[in-house]
């Protein structure tokens, strides 16, 4: 029997409908042999009785005849198999718990490789290997090991779940499409796979590219963090300037309250100390008398005494001290006095520091500001850099475009905004006449033009004698302490902020406040006439160097 069995091969002990080595092996009519429990379920089922293997008819339902020569066959190849599987389940490992097991194990189940659609079982190495090498078998579907491989039979009719119903979107049986679900649009599980993926494909484009807003998003709030972090460094360090000097002021204020009060009672002493001296020059004198008065009061000789008195010499001259008197100082209103003028030096600093650090702060958005020729008024000089513009006496032959002014002498900046905040400085030094500013894109640029931030420009302007504007509604006279020489330029556009700064004295001239931008701002540049060449000197755009 066991030379027999060498010269057969495994699959010929194998029941078709099971793929497992025979158990109780039984022949049927037609010569083909199954394991008696899978015939007679499979008989159970279907109706008529049909050879699952030659799909022979049988009218009657055929006896099953034990086959004791492959019963005994099978045994062996059933113990060949397991003895098999003992030594190689030492190599292959047990499944873990999450993993899923082998159906077919017995003992020990080891961790599945394959899970088979068709027959519905999961398989380790060992019982893969029919699905591998069998040509039968090798049409099966595999797919990674999955559990609950009974979920994909249709619990109402017990058929494999193959279709996709597209109406009521859910997996059928074949016999579903002929009863619960006729002339429905039925399509292969694989084809609406295939329709799902593609879904799921750009459904996960869709959340990569969610993603990576959101990481840009993220980066863009850590940008603002920073940002933000560095303007309250910077405002910190501000403050501590501001509250520096004034706290030194304050001691210093103090320490000269302190000086005044003591030089005050250094006088009263030093009176004090002068009339004491005298005093006690006056004692010692009287005292010089006392002794001699003493000496001849006890003098026994009548002559001596009568000839001395008449030579006693006089009593020394002596100040009439009754109405003299060391008052005590006056230090009323000293303090007064004191912090009236601190808060006036206070207050003075006080403004001077906070135009410094304010200047400080807006220049961090110097932006790069050039002229466009395209918008120069026709008597107007450019240098070729674009940075510096001067009235000339000679109308120049340019293209009249919509862009250029063809009455003020004006030139717009290349650059616009429409966000944010920026600054710029200009040189208006040796100028008797000029005006700086911004301005919204669509102002009239042909004819006359009111300079009123109703119409669009928000500027200040230097008339003749040392006359200065805000050119508001009414204009607004400023009075200035020193003549700029650079004038600084700040707009924030969501704040609805235009601001003008004395560079160099680090003060504000004048803000518009409450602003309301709609549309795209240009730096606005007017040298004004030359007047003959007393205002030749042209407006210069200049880098902006930080204030340390």
């Amino acid at each position: 029997m066991s030379a027999a069995s060498c010269l057969l091969t495994e699959d010929q002990f194998l029941c078709s409908i099971c793929l497992d080595v025979f158990t109780d092996p039984v022949t049927i009519p037609c010569g083909h042999n199954f394991c008696k429990a899978c015939i007679t379920q499979h008989w159970n089922v279907n109706v008529p009785y049909q050879c699952p293997n030659c799909k022979k008819l049988f009218y009657t339902r055929p006896e099953l005849k034990v086959n004791t020569f492959i019963s005994e066959m099978a045994a062996q190849f059933r113990q060949s198999a397991q003895q098999k599987a003992s030594s190689s389940s030492s190599e292959q490992q047990a499944a873990k718990p999450g993993e899923v097991p082998c159906d077919v194990c017995t003992g020990t189940k080891l961790k599945a490789l394959k899970s088979c659609l068709v027959c519905l079982d999961s398989f380790c190495e060992t019982h893969l290997e029919p699905h591998l090498t069998r040509a039968g078998l090798k049409r099966h579907q595999l797919i990674n090991p999955v559990e609950n491989l009974e979920g994909r039979m249709c619990t109402k009719h017990d058929k494999l779940l193959e279709l996709f119903c597209k109406t009521d979107q859910m997996c059928v049986c074949k016999l579903c499409t002929v009863l619960d679900h006729k002339n429905h649009d039925v399509v292969p599980l694989k084809e609406e796979y295939e329709g799902k993926k593609a879904e799921l494909e750009k459904t996960d484009d869709e959340i990569q590219q969610m993603i990576q807003k959101r990481r840009l998003k993220i980066q863009e709030i850590k940008h603002s963090v920073e940002l933000s972090e560095e303007d309250a460094d910077r405002e910190i360090a501000g403050g501590v300037q501001v509250f520096t000097a004034l706290k030194e002021s304050v001691e210093r204020s103090q320490a000269e309250l302190i000086d005044t009060i003591k030089e005050k009672q250094r006088k009263t002493e030093k009176q004090a100390e002068g009339l004491i001296k005298e005093l006690e020059q006056e004692i010692c004198e009287l005292k010089k008398r006392s002794t001699e008065v003493e000496q001849l009061s006890r003098s026994e000789d009548h002559l001596h005494l009568l000839q001395s008195f008449r030579t006693l010499k006089a009593a020394p001259p002596t100040k009439n001290w009754t109405g003299v008197t060391v008052s005590p100082p006056s230090y009323e209103g000293t303090v007064v006095r004191a912090v009236t003028q601190l808060e006036e030096t206070l207050s003075n600093q006080m403004k001077k520091l906070v135009a410094e650090v304010e200047l400080k702060r807006v220049q961090q958005s110097a932006v790069d500001v050039t002229l466009d020729p395209d918008t120069a008024q026709p008597n107007l000089i450019l240098s070729d850099d674009g940075k510096q513009v001067q009235h000339g006496n000679i109308w120049k032959n340019v293209p009249d475009n919509p862009k250029r002014f063809d009455t003020g002498v004006i030139v717009l900046a290349k650059q616009s905004f429409s966000s944010g905040s920026f600054y710029y400085e200009v040189q208006v030094k040796g100028k008797s006449e000029w005006e700086l500013g911004v301005v919204r894109e669509s102002i009239n640029r042909k004819g006359s033009i009111t300079l009123t931030p109703q119409k669009g420009l928000w500027t200040i302007c230097l008339r003749t004698e040392n006359e200065y504007s805000a050119l508001d509604v009414p204009p607004v006279r400023l009075s200035l302490k020193s003549r700029p020489q650079k004038v600084g330029v700040f707009v924030d556009y969501e704040e609805g902020l235009v601001s003008f700064h004395d560079v160099d004295a680090a003060a504000l001239i004048y803000s518009f406040t409450g602003c309301c931008f709609t549309e795209k701002l240009y730096p606005y540049f007017n040298p004004c006439l030359n007047d003959g060449g007393k205002n030749s000197a042209p407006l210069i755009i200049s880098p902006v160097n930080h204030t340390e």
